[in-house]
């Protein structure tokens, strides 16, 4: 008897055919930045295995890079296979439970996500709006912790949608003396903005790979405190995911004195690119690191000024050093001048969140908070506007 069904294959796509071809470009945006070539190297190292001996010593590596990175001794210091979101859900995840309320303190794009999340986990979410391009004071957040009593308190450091850094110096203190724990994303600002997790009273810190070290995207780090530990382990209902329960990582990254469990596959290159980026930043020293970064921020900023730009955020003190945005001029199709300059390899970024339609973004992140790129980016910029004056006129 024949049967209907053919042996045959479908054929392969012809775009599959042929090798990978892939352009270098200068990516001055907010991240990915470009990666050093230490860490493009050992991504070529041969695959361990996600339990073997070495890896986990490769493992331990990185827990003691990133407690140097966090200025932090805790324990429960580990990264999570994903990007920076993955980060934030663990977090999130991890400290919150159903009917608790979060305040956020929303000073752009991140906080916005961060509330979207609490209230899909069924918590309760306040809110301290900031206006886009400015921080949040010590006086104000400190009358919104008191009067909403929250469980926990968000706060990002590094706003990349506006190119603000927000100051921490008391945000800790005010959260234990009300009861709450502090919750801060530094994803875009860690390496390039200081960040000491123990002496600032942070409960939990999470960041990602690709912007100051220099690392592919596809891992956040994290980090929590004794205080948050305790939280965690008094919780009334399971974490929602077992994919980032903060107990379950923690084992696998051997922040326990139990034996290790297999958890999941670890991204095995990724984590020895992650090793590779925080030894280079151990190296180099993370005061000066921090240092590179401001010397070039402002560097930027005196070449934007040379050329008739001007920051979007006005006081020089809470700029984000990795990250600027900057004031459109008046009738400049944003856009076309992006895409001008992609046109020459070189990256920058418009607008997110608030600012979208009211900035560019150029990112001085890792490697590219280097003068030479600086001027390379300013010259293309100064190039692009003056030709789209020139058909103006």
């Amino acid at each position: 008897m024949s049967s209907n069904h053919s042996s045959s294959t479908m054929p392969p796509a012809t775009r599959i055919l042929g090798p990978l071809k892939v352009p270098s470009k200068l990516l001055m945006g907010p991240g990915p930045s470009n990666m050093r070539e230490s860490v493009r190297i050992v991504l070529g190292a041969p695959l361990l295995g996600h339990m073997h001996t070495e890896f986990i010593n490769i493992m331990d590596d990185v827990k003691a890079g990133l407690q140097y990175l966090f200025q932090t001794n805790n324990e429960l210091t580990f990264a999570v296979s994903g990007s920076g979101h993955a980060g934030m859900e663990c977090a999130v995840m991890n400290l919150l439970e159903p009917g608790e309320t979060v305040l956020v303190v929303q000073t752009g794009i991140w906080g916005q996500r961060v509330a979207d999340l609490v209230d899909r986990l069924g918590g309760r979410v306040q809110t301290l709006n900031v206006e886009a391009g400015k921080a949040a004071t010590l006086e104000m957040f400190s009358k919104a912790v008191e009067d909403c009593k929250p469980a926990v308190v968000f706060v990002c450091q590094g706003e990349s949608s506006t190119g603000v850094a927000q100051p921490l110096e008391g945000f800790g203190d005010v959260c234990h003396k009300n009861g709450a724990l502090l919750l801060v994303d530094a994803v875009a600002s860690i390496g390039c903005v200081p960040l000491q997790m123990d002496a600032l009273n942070i409960d939990c810190v999470y960041a990602a790979t690709q912007k100051v070290l220099g690392a592919p995207p596809g891992l956040a780090m994290v980090s929590f405190s004794e205080c948050a530990v305790q939280k965690m382990r008094t919780r009334k209902t399971r974490v929602p995911s077992f994919y980032f329960d903060a107990f379950e990582l923690a084992n696998y990254w051997g922040c326990s004195n139990e034996p290790r469990r297999y958890h999941h596959t670890a991204p095995i290159s990724l984590v020895y690119a992650l090793r590779e980026a925080l030894s280079e930043i151990a190296n180099e020293g993370l005061e000066q690191c921090l240092l590179r970064h401001r010397q070039c921020a402002d560097f930027l900023y005196s070449k934007l000024e040379e050329i008739g730009l001007k920051p979007y955020v006005k006081e020089k003190s809470i700029r984000l050093p990795g990250l600027t945005t900057i004031e459109l001029p008046p009738n400049v199709e944003f856009k076309l001048i992006i895409d001008k300059l992609m046109s020459q390899g070189i990256e920058i970024a418009g607008g997110l969140g608030p600012t979208v339609g009211k900035v560019w973004r150029i990112g001085t992140f890792g490697v590219n908070a280097d003068k030479e790129k600086i001027l390379k980016t300013v010259h293309a910029l100064d190039e692009a506007l003056k030709t789209v004056h020139n058909k103006d006129v």
